[in-house]
């Protein structure tokens, strides 16, 4: 493998469980840092290198979810106030040298970084020359404990390969951190967090805290430092260093050529967040010291994987599900059963880095949808993150003049709306105006997950208890921002945006905002609708509290019912319009553009610069309109759209993809993912060629990629759930399995197992001819399959082949 090479080692081979990279490319580090990071749900930490600093190259961010801290920046000659995801003290710093030499601050002479994904463990392998020509071999583990989340810890082997004497190692925790791994944010206040003391205990604990600038946050670190040869303690002298914000400790070990010396460094992190603790502090130094050595927190942090991968079980042969299992190990790394009392949601890029400051979006909307057949338990984890906001939703519509419950575009701690008001253009310099807080179908996405977890789980407690109430509040929210217009006689609903973001006003309105998105408004509908159906599905005495407790009237219910009938929803030559007067704008002169500009995926930024708006044109920078086909299949579009009074045929989805295919940029990760589920019933190959640049999005970041500020976690488990639902035809609808596989022709066989309304390892196994549903033996109901239109039930035990 050349230099700076990258592989999933094994791929379409036996072992495709490795990330591997050779080499030291300064230009790859920040993609490797992100892709190679070690996490557990609590926190994740990248993989830079524990003697580097941030300097442009190298970038050691670890990242606590949930921990937020609100700062206060001039912009544009503007005062813009932002809540960041706080990149934490750094918990890794070590290095080395021997006596009379420089301290290693790399890169080494060689070097290869291994990323074990069936165990969760960074290995890294080098050699190290110093100026004298003294050559040491290193080899280092590192986890992130999925059995002790507070715990990280680092392994080093240090073998003097030429020389022998006094080695000196030091190992420090340094809270000299600021947020600047993302470029465009620089300009914004970047320190976030002020020394609160620290120490070194009689034990050899070495520990420190801070505080948050703009929040009552505290993060308290303590770290253990041990050397040893073969399990036996060295002698050792020690030197420690104490500073604001640093507490630093000197080893001094006698090194002999050949014979390795390991230094040991765990690291327990708590914060003022957590459950159960006292103070963070006292907890952080005692764990610290109790915490076992390396090789038994490897071997239960290895135990812990080896659950999560069986309970994640997805084979396929085709080369590329290496790079399948890389997306669940990061998904499973930034929300696990760690995450379930943190009070956390999902970050769109992940825990990774600090693009987009942290915040949350609407991501869950991919991420839920593979979580309810894997792990229930984590979707619904989430959507009570979203229940805890319900009132921040619910004060947001009343200072939008509306009723129900108004959940933000992005959001961090609270439940407030944290969306940008103004954007950089980096082509033109310029600060502009941001009006994406008007994509108000993130609501429609929380309550798309509400239902979608029920039909998954059978769970009317879940329902009833937390999940109706959202529903309610949102259809609510609906029904108060439809508008009746007395020329069509139906309504709309009005200044809003949808998915595809780059249309944010029409180039003949000085408002912000656009009429009737197609996709807004039918799925405001859908939302209507289902939210009657959960009022019904509720036991009596629960329907009636909610009632009351919400002031839902029999009058209010009966608009629910007008308005999901009668929103209006555009079209034009023969497809749906992306929104009222989509038909109005230009075309653009694509062949133009495409030859002064290869890379098209900001196409507002390029516009902008040159005085122009994209605004004026009939492009795309992702799947808007098509995000109707993602969510519901053809039938159920027609459906939707027949129920609304609106003629629907066969030919209106292969129309609308066509349409609009040719007019996006795929400027969002996500793109590709909806594109390659939309095209899965009408052109498999384009759909194939969709799903592999979904799933190389972030492996292969392509000139001006941002992976090294976050991985793109909604595409990730998009990916994944391609092969779960898409792939295998899956729906979960009507308390039945919907199958109806349509295998790409590079895929010959794909069996995964999932769970499904209490059945642990429900197994589905596709190919060529058949698919098989099989049932693990217990006690719950049976299984109603649905295939192809004819229902068959499977009994626990049982198995059922179809023949396709």
């Amino acid at each position: 493998m050349r230099a700076g090479s990258t592989a999933l080692h094994g791929a379409g081979r036996a072992e495709p469980w490795r990330l591997g990279y050779e080499g030291f490319d300064p230009a790859e580090e920040g993609v490797r840092e992100v892709l190679c990071a070690v996490g557990n749900g609590y926190l994740v930490s990248r993989a830079a290198a524990p003697e580097s600093r941030a300097d442009g190259v190298h970038y050691p961010g670890t990242y606590l979810a949930g921990c937020y801290d609100r700062a206060v920046s001039v912009v544009g000659g503007r005062t813009v106030e932002n809540e960041d995801l706080v990149n934490c003290p750094n918990w890794l710093p070590l290095t080395f040298r021997p006596a009379g030499g420089d301290w290693f601050a790399g890169p080494a002479a060689t070097e290869r970084l291994e990323l074990d994904l069936r165990r969760g463990v960074l290995t890294r392998h080098a050699v190290v020359v110093d100026g004298s020509g003294r050559r040491t071999k290193l080899v280092q583990r590192r986890i992130a404990s999925q059995a002790q989340p507070h715990l990280v810890a680092l392994e080093t082997e240090l073998v003097p390969e030429n020389w022998s004497g006094p080695l000196e190692v030091r190992s420090a925790l340094d809270a000299d951190v600021s947020n600047t791994g993302v470029a465009r944010y620089r300009l914004l206040t970047g320190r976030h967090l002020r020394p609160d003391g620290q120490g070194a205990d009689p034990d050899g604990t070495l520990w420190l805290q801070v505080a948050a600038a703009g929040s009552p946050l505290r993060i308290a670190l303590a770290a253990r430092t041990r050397v040893h040869r073969a399990g036996t303690p060295l002698p050792v002298t020690r030197t420690d260093e104490l500073r604001d914000g640093m507490a630093a400790r000197t080893l001094v070990v006698e090194a002999t050529q050949g014979s390795p010396v390991t230094v040991e460094k765990t690291v327990a992190v708590y914060t003022s967040r957590d459950p159960a603790i006292g103070a963070p502090l006292r907890a952080a130094r005692t764990l610290a010291a109790q915490a076992p050595g390396f090789d038994r927190l490897a071997r239960d942090h290895a135990l812990r994987w080896t659950e999560l991968w069986r309970r994640c079980r997805i084979d396929a042969d085709f080369d590329g599900i290496g790079a399948v299992r890389l997306h669940l190990f990061h998904l499973l790394q930034t929300y696990s059963e760690h995450s379930v009392d943190l009070d956390v949601g999902i970050p769109a890029r992940g825990l990774h880095g600090e693009a987009y400051r942290g915040h949350v979006f609407w991501d869950e909307l991919f991420v839920l949808q593979l979580l309810n057949l894997r792990f229930p338990e984590l979707a619904r984890a989430v959507l009570r993150y979203r229940h805890r906001r319900l009132d921040a939703a619910r004060q947001a519509a009343r200072e939008a003049g509306l009723r129900g419950a108004m959940y933000p575009w992005q959001s961090a701690s609270d439940g407030a709306e944290e969306s940008q008001r103004l954007h950089l253009n980096p082509l033109s310099g310029r600060w502009l105006p941001d009006h994406s807080h008007l994509q108000r179908h993130v609501g429609s996405a929380v309550a798309y997950n509400v239902w979608q977890h029920y039909q998954a789980t059978g769970d009317l407690d879940f329902l009833a208890g937390t999940g109706a109430e959202m529903l309610l509040e949102i259809a609510r929210f609906w029904s108060s921002a439809a508008v009746h217009d007395p020329r069509r006689d139906r309504y709309s609903i009005r200044g809003v945006l949808g998915p595809d973001e780059y249309h944010d006003a029409y180039p003949w309105s000085d408002r912000p905002g656009l009429d009737d998105n197609a996709y807004t408004n039918v799925l405001a509908s859908w939302v209507l609708a289902r939210a009657l159906d959960a009022v019904h599905a509720l036991p009596a005495y629960r329907r009636e509290e909610l009632l009351e407790r919400l002031a839902l009237d029999p009058g209010e219910l009966d608009r629910w019912q007008e308005v999901s009938r009668r929103l209006h929803v555009p079209f034009h030559d023969g497809v749906l319009s992306q929104f009222d007067g989509y038909e109005r704008l230009a075309e653009l002169d694509w062949a133009a553009y495409r030859r002064r500009y290869p890379d098209l995926r900001r196409l507002d930024r390029v516009l902008e610069a040159e005085g122009d708006t994209v605004n004026r044109y009939r492009a795309s920078k992702q799947a808007d309109v098509l995000m109707l086909f993602y969510l519901f299949s053809a039938r159920e579009v027609r459906d939707l759209l027949r129920r609304l009074g609106y003629p629907a045929g066969h030919e209106l989805q292969h129309r609308t993809t066509d349409y609009y295919l040719r007019r996006t940029v795929h400027g969002s990760t996500l793109s590709a993912v909806v594109h390659a589920w939309v095209l899965t019933r009408t052109d498999r190959r384009a759909s194939w060629r969709f799903f592999r640049d979904a799933l190389h999005g972030d492996l292969i970041d392509v000139q001006g990629g941002t992976t090294a500020e976050g991985v793109h976690l909604g595409a990730m488990a998009g990916t994944v759930d391609l092969l779960q639902r898409c792939y295998t035809g899956l729906e979960i609808r009507q308390d039945a399995l919907w199958l109806d596989p349509r295998l790409p022709s590079e895929i010959g066989r794909l069996e995964l197992d999932l769970r499904y309304r209490g059945h642990w390892g429900v197994r589905l196994a596709a190919d060529r001819r058949t698919v098989t549903v099989s049932l693990p033996e217990g006690h719950q109901a049976p299984v109603r399959i649905v295939f192809r239109g004819s229902s068959t039930t499977v009994l626990p035990g049982g198995s059922h082949r179809f023949s396709l």
